[in-house]
């Protein structure tokens, strides 16, 4: 399936702003995956993401005449997404196990690193996958907009409202935390 090329953001909302509301159609089609993505990583429940989605994509449309471009309209899309996302997830607080804070000390990043090489990619890609799975949604959403989505600190920084250097030290954390369980998960201690 082809990719439909789009325009800037910017063209789409020049129109809405001018009386064509079909072209929120293009906005949304632009966008859905990454706001989905977004709500789906906190949420962990396709229904309620997908509720979640919808419930973004019509407060960014009311808001639209609102948007002031002081940041990128994904940007500020993607942050009504995350805050909406977080507020569903804080009325049905979900108890994750916690990872042992000691484990993510004793290990060394380069034994990791040449002991999980000797692992296919499929078996590293699904241990890494069923590791952030019990993360915290704050902090696997995080590694999702970094690694997998390729954000900027900047770009994660807007979209959570963290601070650069915050989103920087949580990133350090959780890769520290991922090695630790990649040890643990491989059997590498």
């Amino acid at each position: 399936m082809q990719r439909m090329a789009y325009k800037e953001d910017k063209f789409y909302i020049e129109k809405v702003l001018k009386g064509d509301t079909t072209a929120f159609a293009d906005i949304v089609n632009k966008h859905k995956e990454m706001v989905f993505t977004i709500a789906v990583k906190i949420l962990r429940n396709r229904e309620d993401a997908e509720e979640i989605a919808q419930d973004a994509f019509v407060k960014a449309f009311q808001a639209l005449p609102g948007f002031k471009g002081e940041s990128r309209f994904s940007t500020w899309l993607y942050r009504i997404v995350y805050n909406a996302a977080i507020s569903q997830s804080r009325k049905r607080k979900h108890e994750f196990a916690a990872i042992n804070e000691e484990m993510i000390d004793n290990y060394t990043t380069d034994k990791v690193s040449r002991s999980v090489n000797e692992f296919s990619e499929d078996e590293q890609i699904n241990a890494i996958n069923s590791l952030m799975e019990k993360l915290p949604e704050d902090e696997n959403l995080l590694l999702t907009l970094f690694y997998k989505n390729e954000k900027s600190i900047d770009e994660i920084s807007e979209i959570t409202g963290l601070t650069q250097s915050n989103v920087k030290v949580k990133l350090y954390r959780l890769r520290k935390k991922m090695y630790g369980e990649l040890e643990q998960h491989f059997n590498l201690s």
